[in-house]
């Protein structure tokens, strides 16, 4: 059983997402992602998620203003027991609730998760012509370690280090 992380904030909190959110998270998907695909080429491949398959098979964990009862962000989980990480295949908000600090309320959460898991890193990829991420994720204390074409897209590999 998967302990949920608590968030450090009183407006916020963090649940497990149910097949009633996943209207929600790709509308989220949608809106967030849209701008990328004139940049790309294509439609980014969380665009592409099947997010009710992904809530049976992944921890998505869902981002909740609580005094508005409003979903403003969802991360999607991988936890293989074979891999020292817990590997993030998407994190998403809401362009409307962006630059208030969810997205990290969201990455705090998946961290306080793969320790309480005894996983010692995250893992997580994104587009390189999705420039804005790799900054984002260098100050949230990632790496990089590889770059590669795959999936018809090319991506660029990062890690955090937990312990």
């Amino acid at each position: 059983m998967v302990e949920l992380p608590r968030t450090s904030r009183d407006d916020l909190s963090i649940t497990k997402a149910t097949n009633e959110d996943v209207p929600i998270i790709q509308s989220m998907v949608d809106a967030a992602y849209t701008k990328y695909i004139d940049r790309i080429g294509k439609r980014p491949a969380p665009m592409d998620e099947d997010y009710h398959q992904a809530i049976h098979t992944h921890t998505v964990l869902i981002l909740r203003e609580t005094a508005k009862n409003r979903l403003v962000g969802a991360i999607v989980l991988e936890l293989d027991t074979s891999s020292d990480s817990v590997k993030i295949d998407n994190l998403v908000v809401h362009p409307a609730a962006q630059g208030h600090g969810y997205g990290r309320v969201l990455m705090n959460g998946a961290e306080d998760l793969a320790r309480s898991q005894n996983y010692r890193a995250l893992t997580l990829y994104t587009n390189v012509k999705m420039y804005e991420n790799l900054g984002v994720y260098s100050k949230m204390g990632f790496y990089e370690t590889e770059r590669k074409h795959e999936d018809g897209f090319d991506r660029v590999y990062f890690r955090k280090n937990l312990y």
